[in-house]
């Protein structure tokens, strides 16, 4: 379709954001980028949002796509603006998650000269994108938008990066704005061949103690439902990854919830012991495998992924299958027949009473574990969470049950500290009548404790709740696992306190930095006060910060190291 008159280049690209069904950006103006700032003043239909940080802003735009589904959008300017999205972009592409990001860039006579604020951020983010561009013409813009929208949310979802230079967003043309998109050699849609769903089939009615291992693949392709379907139908227990955590009702009786380095003892030993494995829509991380070679060795294992890369890649299976697993979850549901596997299932559940998620109270101490019991009492469930990185991260998603898909948004595959405040603040400009908690650590908290100001200015009604114990608490947790307990830097309170682990004095004091941004904040140290500081932030309208001091020696358990086997685990 062509306009009728000329449009400035920035002025094209956001009609074509505006075409892509775009509400929200997340964008930090600069020199390269001014133009496009200028031409978002004029859109009618899209809300920019203003980090105050670019790391800030590109997470802002994963928690938006994750809760939501639909593609997020970021902007930087050149350089160094353009530098400090390339975290969230590695974030991205481990995550699977939807993601464009647009960066200004020097105008072209000035590429290759070392000019102010030049770097080859095509160059640099090649490694961790699905595909990014360097936009060459004005006229190029329309087309080269909707298949940055196209790649990103289709097939295994990801990142797409548009660097534009700033002589082509002042230029002229008359745009043509494409309707449809073809990819030569990009076929995102892969389905299972009715051969594959016998040979699935087959495994099925032939094995004893089958196991169904989900992963984000579940939630991407929104195939919850199916899953659930399929669960219910042929009655074989499930486990998911951190990021299909979700995807099936934890609540439920065939749920094993989430296995892998601290997910359920139930989970590893199921999936350790099973005969028949379905892998579907994962990747064999390591942090879930172990010691690959004796990860899942008893049983046949069956791989359903839309990426044919991820096939054979860290663990070769015995029936790898490429196929969107929505596709496949509908055609099983035709044909499963239902068993009883009640020695299998017997099994289980005697491992479930065992080993649940448990820690040893205090009366006089609150354990974060303790916190997020009460988290979970008071929203039932029904809100989304989002964590920073470490052991605040794993305790989230142990403690909290998950019934829905898109409701605990984390930084898995990357392990990016600063995920959770700016993760959250786009997760509630996603779902604005959903309740969203930020569970965070008060090392991975301060990373971008500067969007607290974008939660402000932008009336982001988001909680945050700071699990302070003034450590690195996973890297002291492997201190005194591995290293005789030697603190390698991983102390971050003040050490000229008397007493630096002193809850009365603890550093620094992010009530105040909260208050200083105007958001109201409380600090909690007596465990008498908790529920009724939880009561009163989930009722506060706004943003609300909990700073709750907790001890530094808690160990999330249980714990399979680093690269060894579900052997070693380490239950108390």
């Amino acid at each position: 379709m062509t306009e009728s008159k000329k449009m400035r280049g920035a002025d094209i690209v956001v009609a074509s954001l505006e075409r892509e069904g775009v509400d929200i950006i997340f964008a930090y103006p600069g020199g390269a980028s001014m133009e496009l700032h200028q031409a978002l003043t004029r859109s009618k239909k899209i809300r920019t949002i203003l980090p105050r940080h670019e790391q800030g802003g590109v997470f802002e735009a994963e928690g938006y796509a994750r809760a939501s589904g639909k593609v997020g959008v970021c902007m930087a300017t050149s350089g160094p603006g353009a530098t400090n999205l390339v975290t969230g972009i590695a974030d991205a592409y481990m995550d699977s998650t939807p993601l464009v990001a647009i960066t200004g860039q020097v105008a072209q006579q000035f590429i290759g000269k070392s000019a102010f604020q030049e770097t080859d951020i095509v160059g640099i983010t090649r490694p961790i994108v699905k595909h990014n561009y360097l936009v060459q013409s004005i006229e190029e813009i329309p087309r080269i938008i909707k298949e940055a929208f196209y790649i990103a949310s289709t097939g295994r979802p990801g990142p797409v990066l548009v660097d534009i230079p700033k002589n082509i967003q002042m230029s002229y043309c008359v745009p043509e704005f494409p309707e449809k998109i073809e990819l030569i050699g990009y076929k995102p849609e892969e389905f299972a061949s009715d051969q594959q769903i016998e040979q699935i089939l087959r495994a099925i009615e032939e094995c004893e103690k089958p196991v169904l291992y989900a992963g984000g693949g579940i939630i991407s392709s929104e195939a919850s439902e199916e899953l659930a379907e399929f669960v219910e139908k042929s009655n074989i227990p499930i486990v998911t990854t951190l990021m299909g955590i979700g995807a099936f009702p934890e609540t439920h009786p065939l749920s094993m919830r989430w296995f892998g380095m601290h997910g359920t003892v139930t989970g590893n030993y199921a999936v350790d012991e099973a005969d028949l494995l379905l892998a579907f829509g994962v990747r064999f991380d390591d942090r879930v495998t172990g010691k690959i070679e004796e990860f899942a060795k008893h049983g046949i294992i069956v791989h359903v992924d839309v990426d044919a890369a991820e096939l054979n890649k860290n663990k070769v299976v015995h029936i790898p299958v490429v196929s969107d697993i929505k596709y496949v979850l509908k055609k099983l549901c035709k044909h499963i027949k239902r068993r009883e596997y009640k020695d299998w299932h017997h099994k289980i559940e005697g491992w479930k009473k065992e080993y649940p998620f448990k820690y040893k109270d205090q009366k006089d101490k609150i354990l974060p574990q303790y916190v997020l019991e009460q988290i979970y009492e008071l929203t039932q469930g029904d809100a989304i969470i989002t964590t920073g990185v470490g052991q605040h991260q794993m305790w989230a998603g142990q403690f909290i049950k998950y019934t829905h898909p898109r409701t605990f948004i984390t930084s898995a595959g990357l392990g990016a500290m600063g995920f959770g405040l700016p993760a959250a603040i786009g997760a509630k400009l996603a779902c604005p009548k959903k309740t969203v908690i930020d569970i965070d650590g008060d090392g991975s908290f301060v990373m971008n404790v500067q969007e607290l100001a974008t939660a402000y200015i932008d009336k982001v009604d988001v909680k945050i709740i700071v699990l302070n114990n003034q450590h690195l608490g996973m890297v002291v947790q492997w201190e005194d696992r591995f290293y005789q307990s030697n603190r390698g830097h991983t102390f971050i309170g003040d050490p000229s306190l008397a007493d630096p682990t002193d809850p009365e004095h603890s550093y620094p004091d992010f009530v105040k930095m909260a208050e200083s941004f105007k958001i109201p904040a409380q600090k909690v140290i007596h465990k008498r006060d908790l529920r009724t500081a939880l009561e009163k932030m989930l009722a506060h309208d706004g943003p609300y910060l909990l700073d709750i001091l907790v001890p530094y020696q808690e160990h999330v358990l249980p714990m399979i190291p680093g690269g060894k086997t579900v052997k070693d685990i380490i239950i108390e």
